[in-house]
């Protein structure tokens, strides 16, 4: 168990019969009344987000979330394989469970697997990846205002605005956690 009042980022419960991260939260003590904290929490289910108001001192059920290293391996139409990387065992992933992380899915590259006792709840990208630009306008002479971007294609079919000197053929950096570029190799 868990008291609300020791509510950190990160932190995974288990409320209303489901899993949920805190991504936000802020204890509230207003002048009149009891305190209480304001949270906005992340379903590890279904990923979506909701806020909630717990009065203050009430206690709730942490969630022992579980984290493996696997790597990608392959993809059979909507059912994504990854390897653990002790055992050698496959484990497949439908593409619900990966939702959005799929544009930064490449072969051979390690992730984290979520899960909460035997329940697989989804994978953990590292920070940065590595990409491959397929396709991208070249640049035309002249055009070097400030910050100038174009887009470009890379191996995952992800589109990403990138600076005007990256060709095709080269591989580019990408941040997970808004999808931008952030170098060349």
């Amino acid at each position: 168990m868990i008291n609300v009042n020791d509510f950190k980022t990160g932190v995974t419960i288990m409320f209303d019969g489901n899993i949920y991260q805190v991504l936000e939260f802020l204890h509230v003590k207003p002048g009149k009344g009891s305190a209480f904290v304001r949270s906005k929490l992340k379903n590890l289910r279904t990923g979506s987000t909701i806020e909630h108001t717990f009065n203050s001192g009430i206690k709730v059920e942490r969630a022992m979330i579980e984290k493996k290293t696997v790597q990608y391996l392959y993809n059979e139409g909507e059912t994504f394989y990854f390897m653990d990387m002790e055992t050698y065992d496959q484990i497949p992933l439908d593409i619900k469970q990966i939702g959005e992380d799929i544009k930064y899915l490449k072969e051979n590259l390690d992730v984290e697997l979520i899960y909460f006792e035997e329940e697989i709840l989804g994978i953990n990208l590292p920070e940065k990846v590595e990409l491959l630009v397929t396709k991208t306008e070249p640049a035309v002479r002249g055009n070097t205002a400030t910050n100038a971007l174009k887009e470009a294609i890379l191996e995952t079919s992800m589109v990403v605005k990138v600076p005007l000197f990256i060709e095709e053929g080269e591989t580019i950096i990408i941040s997970t956690k808004d999808g931008k570029y952030v170098s060349r190799k």
